[in-house]
C-alpha cells in the first residue's frame, strides 16, 4: 500500500469530503499486486469479482489508514499502541479504535502490533444519548455559534449573558502570507518580542505536528537580549505526549515572558492566571520538601504561602504592564468555535489581552476552500515575500469559508442524526424486552410463546395456507422440525392423510413440541430449567443484536448507492433496517427455540477441593502489667518446636509442679487474673 500511495495517480483524494478512492490506474497496480500474492480467490473475473468484496474492503481501508490518518495529527504512537487524537481537544482518547479494521490497517501502516478488531456490542449518537435526560442545559463561551444546531437538534435557546466585567482585550486582525515558512518566520519574531517584553504568550496549534515543529524553530532561533546573544527560546509544550504535566504547564502559563506552545485549549478548563497559580506554586513546593525529607507543618505552609503570594502579585503587575496574556493562533480551524474558545484564554475577567492569527495560503482551512483564489489575490497585488495582507474583508472572508464548513460538518451529523433515529426506535424496543428478561423470575410463557411461534413459521413457510397439498415441501418441514424441535414426527404419513390443512399440522407439532419440553423439564428440574430459559435468553439477544448493529452498519455504507436509481437513500435505509429488524426477531425465536430444545446436558460430579494443610498457628497473650507473653510462660520449660496436637498430647506432669491440681474455673497460678481454663489449663 506504501508503494501504491507513493504515485498519485493511482488513487483520488478529496480532502473536503475526507474520501478516497482507487483510480482506474491504482486498481490495475493492486489487482496485480494481489495476484502474485494470490490473494484473489480463484476463478475470480478480477479485483471487484464478489468472491474477492472482503479484500476489496481491506483495501479501501489500507488506503483511508495511509492517506487521510496522518501520524501526530490524528493519532500517536504511545507504547506500541495507536492512541487517536481529539481534534477538538488535543487530548489522547484512550480505548477508542476505528472500527471495520480501519484501526488495523493504521497499526500495519505504522508496524505495531496489530489488535483484534472491536465488536460493537451498543451503540448510540451524542444526540440521542442527550435527549434520554428529561432536561437539557448547559453554560459555555462560545456556544453562539452553534446556536442554530442547539436549536434543532435539541429544541434549545442560546442566551447570551453579559460579562462580569467589560472587556478590554484587542483583538487584531488576522495576518495571511503565501506560505507556511513566511508565517513561521513571522509567528517566531512575534514570540521573540513577548519573550523580551516579558509578556507572557499562548500560541495555539492544530495538531501534535505543528506543536514540535514550531518546538524545534524557537529551539534553533538566534536572537539578541541586553546586548547578550542566545539561542533559543524558553517554552514549554503542551500537547497529548504531555498531558500528565498540563496542570503544571497551565498554571505557569501566565508569568512574565512565559511562552506556552499548545495544541487545542477545548476542554482545558484551567484558566492561565497572571503571573502564576500560588495553589500549584505551594504544592509543587510541599512535593519537593517531601523529597527532601522534610515535614511540612501548618505554619511553615502559611509562611511559604505569604512568600508566594507577594512574588504573584509581582509577577501579576509586571504581566498587566506588559499588555497581559498574548494569545496567537497559527492557523484557523474548521469551526469558529474552538478560534474562539483559543482567543478566550486571554482578557478574562477585565483583564488586558491580545489575540491575533497568523495564517497562510498553505493552511489546510484556506488550502482546501479558499487556497488557489487567496493565492492569486496576494499574486495580483504584488504581495512580496515575507510580507502579509490585513484587512477587515479578509476576515470576513475566513469566516465566511469557516461557516461554509460549519454548515457542511453540521449536515453531515444532522443525516447521521436521521439514519440514527431508525435505529433508535428498535433499540428501544430491543432494551425494553431484555429488561423484561433480566427482571422476570419466570419466562416459561415467554419461552412457549417463542415455541409456538417458531412452529407456526416453519409450517406456513413450507406449507403456505393457499396452496395446495402438491406444493407442499414436507421433507423440508420434516427436516427443520428435527433441527429446531429435536423431534421425530410422521410428517409424510400426516400429509396423506385426506383433507388435512396446515392447521392441524400447526397443532400437532405444537402438542408435541409441548409434550419434549414438559420432558426435558422433569429431568433437569423446574427450578434448574428456569434459569437455563433466562441465560439462554439474554445470551440469546445480545447475540442478535451485535449481529443487527453490524447488518446495520454495512447496510449504511452502501445505501448511498441507491441514490443514482433516484431513490431517497433515507427511505430506503428505513425500509431495509426495518426488513432486518423483523428478521431479528425470528431469528431469536427460532434460536432460543433450538438452543432449548435440542441441547443435551451432562451432569460431572466437581472434583473434591483440595484439603487445605493445617496452619502452623500460636497464640500470643500479652500480660497488660507486665507485657510478658503468657503463653510463653505456659510452655517455660516445654521442649520446642511443639505443634498444636503435641502440646495437647503432653501429660499433665509437663506443668509447673503443683499447678496440674488446680481446679479449671480457679484463678490462673500464674495471677494473669484469668480463669485457668482460659490460661494455662488450656494446655491440659
Amino acid at each position: 500500500m506504501k508503494q501504491l500511495v507513493q504515485e498519485p495517480s493511482s488513487f483520488e483524494l478529496d480532502e473536503k469530503q475526507r474520501q478516497v478512492m482507487l483510480s482506474e490506474t491504482g486498481s490495475e497496480l493492486v489487482e496485480e499486486m494481489l495476484e502474485q500474492g494470490g490473494h484473489l480467490a480463484e476463478d475470480s473475473a478480477g479485483l471487484y469479482d464478489p468472491a474477492n468484496i472482503s479484500v476489496v474492503h481491506h483495501i479501501n481501508q489500507a488506503l483511508r489508514a495511509n492517506t487521510l490518518y496522518q501520524r501526530d495529527k490524528d493519532y500517536i504512537i504511545r507504547a506500541g499502541e495507536i492512541m487517536l487524537i481529539d481534534e477538538f481537544t488535543g487530548r489522547m482518547m484512550t480505548g477508542r479504535r476505528l472500527s471495520e479494521g480501519l484501526h488495523q490497517a493504521i497499526e500495519a501502516k505504522e508496524g505495531v502490533e496489530i489488535q483484534p478488531e472491536n465488536q460493537t456490542l451498543a451503540s448510540v449518537t451524542i444526540q440521542n444519548y442527550f435527549r434520554l435526560y428529561g432536561k437539557l442545559s448547559g453554560m459555555t463561551g462560545t456556544a453562539a455559534t452553534e446556536a442554530q444546531e442547539f436549536l434543532d437538534i435539541y429544541k434549545m435557546d442560546v442566551v447570551e449573558m453579559p460579562t462580569n466585567r467589560p472587556i478590554v482585550r484587542i483583538d487584531d486582525d488576522d495576518e495571511v502570507y503565501r506560505t507556511a515558512a513566511e508565517k513561521n518566520q513571522s509567528i517566531i519574531l512575534q514570540i521573540e518580542d513577548c519573550y523580551r517584553r516579558g509578556q507572557p504568550i499562548l500560541v495555539g496549534t492544530v495538531s501534535i505536528e505543528k506543536s514540535e515543529q514550531l518546538s524545534e524553530l524557537l529551539k534553533i532561533h538566534k536572537f539578541e537580549i541586553d546586548g547578550q546573544k542566545k539561542t533559543g527560546v524558553p517554552h514549554q509544550v503542551l500537547n497529548a505526549r504531555y498531558h500528565e504535566q498540563e496542570a503544571l504547564i497551565v498554571a505557569d502559563a501566565g508569568v512574565p515572558g512565559a511562552v506556552t506552545i499548545a495544541t487545542n485549549m477545548a476542554g482545558r478548563g484551567t484558566d492561565i492566571q497572571l503571573g502564576g497559580n500560588i495553589d500549584m506554586r505551594v504544592l509543587t513546593w510541599r512535593q519537593e520538601q517531601r523529597g527532601l525529607g522534610i515535614e511540612v507543618t501548618p505554619e511553615m505552609a502559611a509562611q511559604r504561602h505569604k512568600e508566594l503570594a507577594g512574588e504573584i502579585a509581582d509577577a501579576k503587575a509586571a504581566a498587566l504592564a506588559a499588555g497581559g496574556l498574548f494569545v496567537l493562533g497559527t492557523e484557523r480551524h474548521e469551526s469558529r468555535r474552538i478560534d474562539n474558545q483559543l482567543r478566550g484564554r486571554t482578557g478574562r475577567q477585565g483583564d488586558p489581552g491580545h489575540s491575533k492569527f497568523f495564517l497562510s495560503c498553505e493552511d489546510d482551512l484556506l488550502r482546501i476552500f479558499a487556497g488557489e483564489r487567496l493565492d492569486a489575490i496576494m499574486r495580483t497585488f504584488g504581495v512580496q515575500e515575507g510580507e502579509a495582507i490585513t484587512h477587515k474583508w479578509l476576515n470576513s472572508a475566513i469566516a465566511t469559508a469557516q461557516r461554509k464548513v460549519e454548515q457542511r460538518n453540521y449536515d453531515i451529523r444532522k443525516n447521521l442524526l436521521k439514519y440514527d433515529d431508525v435505529v433508535n426506535d428498535q433499540r428501544k424496543a430491543v432494551f425494553e424486552q431484555r429488561q423484561e428478561f433480566m427482571e422476570a423470575t419466570d419466562l416459561s410463557e415467554i419461552v412457549a410463546e417463542m415455541r409456538r411461534d417458531t412452529v407456526i413459521d416453519l409450517v406456513n413457510r413450507h406449507l403456505p395456507p393457499k396452496a395446495y397439498a402438491e406444493q407442499w415441501d414436507i421433507p423440508g418441514l420434516d427436516e427443520r422440525v428435527r433441527a429446531l424441535l429435536g423431534l421425530e414426527l410422521p410428517l409424510v404419513e400426516w400429509g396423506q392423510e385426506e383433507g388435512i390443512a396446515n392447521e392441524e399440522f400447526i397443532q400437532r407439532i405444537t402438542e408435541a413440541a409441548d409434550k419434549r419440553a414438559a420432558e426435558r423439564q422433569d429431568v433437569l428440574g423446574e427450578a434448574y430449567m428456569r434459569q437455563i430459559e433466562k441465560n439462554f435468553l439474554l445470551q440469546m439477544i445480545d447475540l442478535q443484536w451485535r449481529e443487527h448493529l453490524m447488518h446495520l452498519d454495512h447496510l449504511r455504507n452502501v445505501i448511498g448507492l441507491r441514490g443514482y436509481g433516484q431513490r431517497d437513500p433515507l427511505n430506503e435505509y428505513k425500509v431495509e433496517a426495518f426488513s432486518l429488524f423483523e428478521t431479528l426477531q425470528v431469528d431469536l425465536r427460532h434460536n432460543v427455540t433450538r438452543w432449548l430444545m435440542t441441547v443435551e446436558f451432562h451432569y460431572q460430579e466437581p472434583e473434591p477441593a483440595p484439603v487445605a494443610a493445617p496452619l502452623n498457628i500460636s497464640e500470643v497473650h500479652l500480660d497488660p502489667l507486665t507485657g510478658q507473653n503468657e503463653r510463653a510462660m505456659a510452655g517455660a520449660g516445654l521442649p520446642d518446636g511443639l505443634s498444636a496436637e503435641q502440646r495437647e498430647a503432653l501429660p499433665i506432669s509437663a506443668l509447673p509442679a503443683g499447678w496440674e491440681r488446680t481446679s479449671r474455673n480457679a484463678p490462673c497460678p500464674c495471677d494473669s487474673g484469668k480463669k485457668f481454663k482460659h490460661c494455662h489449663g488450656a494446655l491440659i
